[in-house]
């Protein structure tokens, strides 16, 4: 009988377009050789051209899927993804707490196309609740800016933003710096130890899904036992590659290539 892999859990909104959320979180858990499962938060209409509605799940189907999973599975990493609510924030953030295992935090307020995915009312949620229970919080300058009101408009100003964001208590924060010019820039620290990490800028709009897969990607490396920074340098590796062959789908922005690895591996062979 051949031994179970790592467990990683998602706990997200579904995207009925397969390119981001659980569908995302699932394909990239199963791209880098660990178990998947998933917690869905609320159910989204959308496709390459934008969200066209979105449906929350009640608090306590949410409770009953990540106590069926966690109470009989058992996981060795949970990502949190759209979390929609204050109400399920706030649930969110107690179930992870409560669970001895790594958990990054990707404090979604926005999609690629600008639609919202958070509601006003749940930033204190995920300043108190969420982000102290993260070992990993995973935001981009707009999110930082939402979270803490800091604006980045360069490279140098990423330290600030951290120590914004670390403020609130996460062990780790991984700022993203995908929107300035340049090459694409991410900060890591914990206050202490600064990791920078730097990636060619890949001229492809193709991009839908890169947030998720980030922070999917990290959270099973965590489960494999790498340290956090070891296991964000793999996860950012993992992300630029997925984005160099991102692809056209539909009249908009198309998806990262999840499974790009795979399939090289395979030509290889």
């Amino acid at each position: 009988m051949t031994a179970a892999p790592p467990r990683v859990l998602t706990v997200a909104g579904s995207d009925s377009g397969g390119g981001a959320g659980i569908q995302a979180d699932l394909k990239t858990m199963l791209a880098l050789g660990v178990h998947g499962m998933s917690v869905i938060t609320a159910v989204t209409a959308q496709n390459s051209l934008g969200v066209r509605g979105t449906w929350e799940l009640p608090v306590e189907a949410v409770r009953a899927q990540y106590r069926g999973v966690v109470d009989d599975i058992g996981v060795q990493a949970v990502k949190t993804g759209m979390l929609a609510s204050a109400e399920l924030v706030e649930a969110v953030a107690e179930l992870i707490a409560g669970t001895d295992a790594p958990a990054v935090v990707d404090p979604v307020g926005v999609s690629k196309h600008g639609d919202a995915l958070l509601a006003a009312s749940a930033l204190d949620a995920v300043r108190t609740g969420l982000l102290p229970a993260a070992t990993v919080a995973t935001p981009n300058l707009d999110e930082v800016a939402r979270l803490t009101g800091v604006r980045v408009a360069s490279e140098e100003q990423l330290p600030e933003a951290a120590a914004a964001v670390l403020a609130y208590g996460p062990k780790w924060v991984l700022v993203k710096g995908g929107h300035l010019d340049g090459d694409a820039v991410d900060l890591l620290t914990d206050g202490t130890e600064e990791h920078w990490l730097r990636a060619p800028r890949h001229d492809n709009r193709h991009t839908h899904g890169t947030g998720c897969t980030l922070a999917s990607a990290i959270a099973s490396q965590l489960a494999k036992g790498r340290s956090v920074p070891q296991a964000v340098a793999e996860a950012k590796d993992y992300v630029t590659g997925a984005i160099a062959a991102g692809f056209a789908l539909g009249g908009g922005i198309g998806p990262v290539d999840h499974g790009w690895a795979l399939r090289k591996s395979h030509a290889g062979g």
